[in-house]
């Protein structure tokens, strides 16, 4: 606006005050009434003013609601020449099918009728991540803040990893208020690379950066250390845990000896019968396993009684145990004492293959005093 101004303004006339850009101007003539000392009209620089919005008191915090309810928002600014009020969602213009926009001569009102989740504002994505260290199935990260928060606080951070076998993330944190983690339980020979979300009331930021190295978790090597510690020496010598037990046999019936020993290293047995050596007499079998000693007499006679013995040696020493075996012969028929037979048992039939006694008859030259009274004898070597 330019404005002018007169020495001498009459009472009752009238002043016009025309608004001209300052090109238009001409340079102004001095009056014939004017002296020298007399101001001279002067054009003014028109008045701009930056645009300005005055944000109200109840918009500089976080503005919430709901799935469904109705958004007014009015916004005053200021300035000169007017300013023009343009409305953007994401950068892009707005849906004019659901939302409404007034722009008045000082402020600007947004309507929404039923506000939808895609609305709001989600959070950036944080700037950058690092992988600091790698030790045993651990793996610390740190990142910087977001950029742009949606306008709104964060909740936290979602921290995520994936191994380069399978390609597919996993969740490891969620709500995560620091810019540093520590991922632990990381599989041994694996490699990982991680990524962070940033997360407000709106949701997950649509991207996240990924670590640039990989955390490769190594296998250790393995040092097996022998303990030192003296070898135990089991050598020994020559011991009967179960010795030889006298025994009386029949003739005829195989007959058994058992004895027990231990010894290492292993010894050698030998069996003796009244101190001679019977290896090799195929009358006698000679076993011996897991330290039972055992030697078979097959068909022992009357003259295989005697005393029997079991002898081990080794380099350590030698032991040995010695039993007493008895062999006795069957049951003979009774016999008298002048060497009579006795009549048969059985005196109801002939026996064949048996000569016929003669008979004692009176008058004989062997007179009564002289028969035979059958002294019987029984012999019997059990």
């Amino acid at each position: 606006m330019e404005a002018a101004t007169a020495p001498e303004v009459a009472v009752g006339s009238e002043l016009k005050v025309k608004e001209v850009s300052p090109a238009d101007a001409e340079p102004p003539q001095a009056s014939p009434g004017q002296g020298a000392g007399s101001p001279t009209p002067q054009l003014l620089p028109p008045i701009e003013e930056h645009p300005k919005i005055w944000l109200p008191r109840a918009l500089r915090q976080t503005y919430i609601r709901k799935v469904g309810d109705t958004v007014n928002l009015l916004i005053p600014f200021q300035g000169k020449p007017k300013p023009q009020a343009i409305w953007t969602h994401d950068g892009c213009a707005l849906d004019t099918s659901r939302v409404s926009v007034r722009n008045g001569e000082r402020d600007s009102i947004l309507f929404i009728r039923e506000a939808q989740r895609a609305d709001s504002e989600r959070p950036g994505p944080p700037q950058s991540i690092k992988l600091v260290d790698v030790w045993g199935f651990n793996a610390t990260l740190e990142w910087t803040p977001p950029q742009d928060t949606g306008n709104t606080a964060l909740l936290g951070y979602t921290v995520q990893k994936a191994d380069t076998k399978s390609g597919l993330w996993f969740t490891v944190l969620e709500h995560y208020h620091r810019t540093s983690c520590i991922v632990s339980d990381l599989i041994i020979g694996n490699s990982y690379a991680f990524r962070v979300f940033a997360e407000n009331q709106c949701g997950l930021s649509e991207t996240a950066p990924i670590t640039t190295d990989l955390a490769h978790i190594q296998k250790a090597a393995t040092v097996y250390k022998i303990k030192g510690f003296a070898q135990r020496d089991f050598s020994e010598a020559p011991k009967f845990t179960q010795p030889l037990a006298d025994c009386t046999t029949v003739t005829g019936y195989n007959t058994q000896l058992f004895c027990c020993v231990r010894a290492s290293p292993r010894p050698k047995i030998i069996w003796l019968k009244n101190k001679m050596d019977i290896q090799g007499n195929p009358k006698y079998r000679a076993l011996t396993h897991l330290g039972i000693c055992s030697l078979e007499i097959r068909k022992p006679g009357p003259f295989d009684g005697g005393i029997y013995t079991c002898k081990a040696v080794n380099p350590l020493g030698e032991a040995s145990v010695d039993c007493r075996v008895d062999v006795k012969g069957k049951g003979k028929r009774r016999t008298s004492a002048l060497g009579c037979q006795p009549p048969p048992l059985s005196t109801g039939g002939k026996v064949r293959g048996q000569r016929r006694k003669p008979r004692w008859r009176r008058g004989s030259l062997v007179g009564p005093s002289h028969h035979c009274h059958h002294q019987d004898v029984l012999e019997e070597t059990f």
